[in-house]
């Protein structure tokens, strides 16, 4: 297996925030928050569902920066940091009613998606009531666009699929690219448009419909295609299942992927293959050997976090990211000096964190 992730778009370590104008526990985090002054974090996140994995890895970031400083000076006042879930389950009709279920729990502002449908969902949800949202890996443009209430600490697809494009072109030569997305996925085929766009080639497209099991007939069709490059911006659960199925065939086209699947999970797929696959990524291990010490012993200390994440101590880019979310949050809380929701909203596009 080959893997690449110096795609020149890491950001974790100098984050600035931008807007346009654990476990599946629902209810509260593990965040020693009894008694004392506490301040609520909204983690919109999915537990369940086909992106479920992602979002459990995205969030056992936010759970170890929480461990690792539990409360936060507001005003000249110390608060516990509690952290409140909400399950979107991964699809569009679920996460307005998992929004509007953080909205009730009286947080000061909300860190999530993992997935650009169910951030685009939820959005109008905090929007009406008025709550700021941190996104941290959605990356579909629309999310933020029209909501002032919607913010982002990771790169935009329109970035990520021109990057990839042009690795496909200076790597491969690539005039002729096969792309494969889930039927209505916002973030699937968002990422396929920007790819076709800026790809000066020949571009085939093919959708599969949710809760899709084999994949034989697309990868059988990009082989008689003849294509230089597959680009499949899928979900976790979904890729596994097609890296499997490629390194199975014996397929020697570079598979290309978004950020969803710089995965432990997804890598495990390839391993022991010839499979060339090749993705953008927020972080690759190494970038920081103090946090990656410090998550990699936290993950063999708790086998729950350690069978979130896929059942080793390999760190994912998403856990990274769900990391510096959870400090530009006390960030936001530092300088609005409030929890008050609206505050905490005023501050926001002021925020940086290095």
């Amino acid at each position: 297996m080959k893997r690449v992730l110096a795609l020149a778009l890491a950001m974790v370590m100098a984050l600035s925030l931008a807007a346009c104008g654990g476990s599946g526990d629902t209810s509260t985090g593990d965040s020693g928050s009894s008694g004392g002054n506490v301040v609520r974090i909204g983690v919109f996140e999915p537990a369940t569902g086909d992106s479920g994995p992602g979002g459990k890895q995205e969030m056992l970031g936010m759970q170890y920066a929480n461990k690792e400083t539990p409360t936060v000076d507001i005003g000249g006042t110390t608060y516990n940091v509690e952290l409140v879930y909400a399950d979107n389950g991964s699809t569009t009709d679920k996460a307005p009613t998992a929004a509007a279920e953080l909205v009730s729990k009286d947080v000061s502002l909300v860190l999530g998606s993992y997935g650009s449908s169910v951030a685009m969902a939820g959005g109008p949800v905090f929007d009406e009531a008025g709550l700021a949202a941190i996104g941290v890996t959605c990356t579909n443009p629309n999310i933020t666009a029209g909501n002032d209430y919607y913010f982002r600490i990771c790169f935009l697809d329109n970035f990520q699929a021109q990057v990839l494009v042009n690795f496909a072109k200076d790597k491969f030569s690539a005039q002729k690219a096969y792309c494969l997305g889930e039927l209505g996925n916002e973030y699937d085929q968002g990422l396929i448009a920007f790819f076709e766009q800026n790809f000066d080639g020949e571009v085939i497209k093919d959708s599969f419909p949710t809760n899709t099991s084999d994949f034989t007939t697309y990868l059988n069709k990009a082989v008689a295609e003849d294509v230089d490059v597959i680009f499949c911006p899928v979900s976790i659960a979904y890729a596994t299942q097609i890296v499997g199925l490629a390194a199975s065939m014996g397929l020697d086209i570079p598979l290309l992927g978004s950020d969803t699947l710089d995965s432990n999970v997804v890598l495990e797929a390839a391993q022991g293959s010839n499979v060339q696959l090749y993705v953008s990524t927020f972080y690759q291990e190494g970038g920081s050997p103090k946090f990656d010490d410090g998550i990699k012993a936290w993950l063999n200390e708790d086998s729950t976090a350690m069978t979130n994440n896929g059942g080793n101590d390999t760190i994912a880019a998403v856990t990274a990211m769900g990391y510096d979310a959870y400090y530009v949050a006390l960030e936001a809380l530092k300088a609005a000096g409030s929890t008050d929701k609206a505050a905490v909203k005023a501050a926001l596009p002021d925020v940086t964190y290095t």
